[in-house]
């Protein structure tokens, strides 16, 4: 728990780092700083997990504070859920389904991208 919990810190403070670094950089209606979080945050999801998949150096609190701290920190679905709900409510329908399928596709894309690069330079 104290691993998750350290790595949650951490994930927490990236996350609000890198989602106003990156809205300042590309202000626009479409929340772009949650987009990047979750696709920066799945991507090394996948990393990881073809890492821990092919070696065995990490111990289970290491790999803890890896996935389910820091990058479960790092994403952001509540955010993008109510940021998504705003847009919709706001009536700006086709922003709103820009955001839900770049969100949702592009976070399974960045996830199998990190998994299968991992996966060439491990095996």
């Amino acid at each position: 728990m104290l691993a998750i919990g350290s790595g949650g810190f951490i994930g927490a403070i990236l996350r609000a780092y890198f989602n106003g670094l990156i809205s300042h950089k590309l202000p626009h209606d479409l929340p772009f700083g949650t987009l990047g979080v979750n696709l920066l945050g799945s991507f090394f999801m996948g990393l990881l997990v073809a890492y821990f998949l092919y070696t065995t150096i990490f111990s289970l609190p290491i790999k803890s504070f890896l996935s389910t701290g820091i990058l479960g920190a790092l994403t952001t679905y509540s955010t993008f859920a109510i940021e998504s709900f705003l847009l919709l409510e706001g009536g700006h329908i086709l922003l709103a389904l820009t955001n839900i399928s770049l969100n949702a596709f592009g976070s399974v894309f960045m996830a199998g991208g990190g998994f299968y690069i991992a996966k060439y330079f491990l095996k």
